[in-house]
C-alpha cells in the first residue's frame, strides 16, 4: 500500500462515514504518512505507513490509550485486541492482513460494543 494510495483512501472514508468529525495529516512525505480521523476530541483512528520499513499502524485511541489496533511490521501483521490492547495477538486472526476500510468496519463494531460515540 502506497503513501499516495493510503492517503486517498482516507479522504474517501472520511466522505462516506458521517461519524468522522475530520481528518488532520500530520505528517506526510512520499513514503510515510501519519493522519488521524477524529470521532471526537479524545477518540480518533490514527493511522500511520512508512513504506521504507514496510510498517503499517491502524489504531483506535479513546483518551490517549489505545483500545484497539491492527499493526503490519516488516509486512507481518498483528492485532491488539479490545480486551488485551498492550498485547500482541499472533492468532490466525490476529495475522491477517487487513486494509484501512477494514479496520474502519472493525473499529464500527468496537465503537458499538463499547457504547462510545
Amino acid at each position: 500500500m502506497s503513501v499516495a494510495d493510503l492517503l486517498g483512501t482516507l479522504h474517501q472514508e472520511i466522505a462516506s462515514r458521517a461519524y468522522f468529525s475530520r481528518l488532520d495529516v500530520l505528517e506526510q512525505t512520499a513514503t510515510l504518512l501519519k493522519a488521524r480521523l477524529y470521532i471526537s476530541a479524545g477518540l480518533f483512528v490514527q493511522v500511520y505507513r512508512n513504506e521504507r520499513f514496510d510498517t503499517t499502524n491502524f489504531v483506535l485511541i479513546h483518551n490517549e490509550q489505545r483500545i484497539y489496533a491492527r499493526d503490519q511490521l516488516d509486512g507481518v501483521w498483528h492485532r491488539h485486541s479490545v480486551t488485551a490492547p498492550d498485547l500482541h495477538d499472533t492468532s490466525t486472526e490476529g495475522r491477517v492482513a487487513i486494509n484501512l476500510s477494514e479496520f474502519l468496519d472493525e473499529v464500527e463494531t468496537v465503537l458499538t460494543r463499547l457504547d462510545l460515540p
